[in-house]
């Protein structure tokens, strides 16, 4: 699985899983990002991978090529990247370790489900209870509660109807 995560924000941009990850699938999955990155109108100054060989010297160029550095995490530093941490560690309590998952084909799906939930309708402490994108509730105080389940109900979002 790879992810990247705007840290200002604490929201997914982008998520990608394979079965076996290579060098090769890593640089691809680099240019897809500052392919989606470009149609968001979103130039970040760094990118944070670990110290994996999977991160090789074509990956640095395809970032800095888009004028993006690249940093790579202190070595034995396991808390250097705590944030990912952290989203792997959401996604395998709130869905993955809850599902069946079939193949990589089902993986994603469930991934790109749970990356809405954690962007658009997941409450985050940090931010105030509000999801990473800053949407305000819906509704008012006194309208009806409206439930929106993902992945077969395993995720609620919860939201009040206009009254």
């Amino acid at each position: 699985m790879l992810f990247f995560i705007h840290l200002e924000s604490r929201r997914i941009l982008f998520a990608a899983c394979t079965e076996s990850p290579d060098s090769g699938w890593v640089t691809q999955q680099a240019r897809n990002l500052t392919w989606e990155l470009t149609e968001l109108g979103m130039r970040p100054r760094f990118l944070i991978p670990d110290r994996d060989a999977k991160f090789a010297a074509a990956f640095d160029s395809v970032l800095a090529a888009e004028g993006t550095k690249v940093r790579r995490t202190p070595a034995r530093s396991p808390r250097a990247n705590s944030i990912a941490e952290r989203w792997i560690a959401s996604s395998r309590h709130e869905a993955l370790d809850w599902l069946l998952v079939l193949n990589e084909g089902h993986l994603r799906c469930i991934l790109k489900e749970y990356v809405k939930h954690y962007n658009r309708g997941r409450p985050h402490r940090r931010l105030e209870l509000q999801p990473p994108t800053g949407d305000p509730p819906h509704g008012d105080r006194d309208g009806q509660v409206l439930v929106m389940t993902r992945l077969g109900g395993l995720l609620r979002e919860y939201s009040r109807a206009a009254a």
